[in-house]
């Protein structure tokens, strides 16, 4: 994982993802929920409770949730919990 995605985008965790649309989902970002298009993770669909990289409205792939503490952590200015070696894959 770690891919250059981490850097572009935001992480949020997937609260709802309605059953008449499939391709979006509600997603929490920092407790502000929006809606996230799933359409580019279609061949392995995220799903309530997982963790995504979000740029632009856009899902652009699954993390972990360590990796999601991870970026919230750089972006609050805090250093990892785990070391750039493991962070990066």
């Amino acid at each position: 994982r770690g891919s250059l995605t981490m850097c572009l985008g935001i992480p949020g965790r997937i609260v709802d993802v309605p059953a008449d649309r499939p391709d979006l989902a509600r997603v929490d970002v920092q407790g502000v929920v929006r809606d996230i298009h799933l359409g580019l993770l279609a061949d392995d669909p995220p799903g309530v409770g997982d963790w995504i990289v979000i740029h632009l409205g856009f899902a652009l792939e699954k993390m972990t949730e360590a990796e999601a503490m991870d970026a919230l952590g750089f972006f609050r200015g805090e250093e990892s919990i785990r070391p750039l070696e493991e962070a990066m894959g």
